[in-house]
This record gives structure tokens, C-alpha cells and sequence, in this order.
């Protein structure tokens, strides 16, 4: 049985060291994807701090992104390629880290309550899967090192699971 540890840190880096350490145990002999998306989700939601929202969204069609596993409050279920801030992380295929969502042309507030947010595209061998989605009710909350920590974490994501 797997069980978080709380990381006792204020060094960003080593915070997500010890996150990664963690994922990778508590993703280890599981490969099924949504199994996976599902334990991130929680993992990132009990650990991180000042999240509102942590989960995922699947490219189901060349053109929209479907809602999966996630910690929050509901959330919008399709967001097409290119809008709002997941939207244009698949579309790009590049994170996306957006100190003000207010300022972001065409964010798609699912939360009103979000103020800040960090896309990460899930790709595998050039083929684009999806992203990972984090929402803070802070402006400003995501930083350069918070986006190669979560660039870190999804790398480990993608390498554990097995996409259908």
C-alpha cells in the first residue's frame, strides 16, 4: 500500500525531487493510464500547495481535448485544440504558464475562483496525448521552477503508462 509523505521543504528543486520520488514508487507496476492520471491527480492535489484544480485532459479527436481524471471542483468536459489555456498547451505542444488567466485571450474559466494555471502537453514519441492542467486561486502562483517540476512529473507519467 502506497502512502504520500509530506514533503518538509521550502527548496523548490528538492520539493519536486521528493514529489518525483514519490510518483515513481506510487506509479511503479502500474500501467494503465487513467489508473495513473487518477493517483497524480491526488497525489499533486494533497501535496502541492495553494492548488484549486489538478488533473488531466485527453486528446480524443485531432480537435478537442476530453476531461479526465482530476482533484477540484467540476470542470468543463470538452475544450477544443487551441482555446483557453489547455487548449492552446496541445495545440503548441509546449507548457503553457499563465501568471494572470484574466489576461490570457480566450481563457475558458471553468473555476472562477482560478487566478493563475500551468498546462503541461503529455507527448509520447512526437504523438500528442494530452495535458496535465494545475489551477491556484493565487496569481502568480506558478513560476519557472514549478513548470520543470511539473515538466518532470509528467515526463514520469507518460514513461509509466501505457496509452490505449
Amino acid at each position: 500500500m502506497f502512502a504520500s509523505k509530506t514533503i518538509e521543504t521550502a527548496d523548490k528543486p528538492e520539493f519536486y525531487r521528493e514529489l518525483a520520488g514519490q510518483l515513481g514508487g506510487l506509479l511503479h507496476d502500474e500501467r494503465d493510464f487513467i489508473a495513473n492520471a487518477a493517483n497524480l491527480s491526488a497525489l499533486v492535489f494533497d501535496l502541492v500547495p495553494n492548488l484549486n484544480w489538478a488533473g488531466f485532459y485527453f486528446l480524443r479527436s485531432n480537435d478537442e481535448l476530453v476531461l479526465g481524471p482530476f482533484q477540484g471542483k467540476v470542470a468543463c468536459v470538452r475544450i477544443p485544440v487551441g482555446k483557453g489555456v489547455c487548449g492552446a498547451a496541445a495545440a503548441q505542444q509546449r507548457t503553457m504558464l499563465v501568471p494572470d488567466v484574466h489576461a490570457f485571450p480566450g481563457h475558458i474559466a471553468c473555476d472562477a475562483a482560478s487566478r493563475s494555471e500551468l498546462v503541461v502537453p503529455l507527448v509520447k514519441d512526437g504523438k500528442m496525448l494530452g495535458v496535465l492542467d494545475l489551477d491556484s486561486p493565487s496569481p502568480g502562483r506558478f513560476d519557472a521552477e514549478d513548470q520543470v517540476g511539473f515538466e518532470a512529473l509528467a515526463a514520469i507519467y507518460v514513461a509509466a503508462s501505457d496509452f490505449a
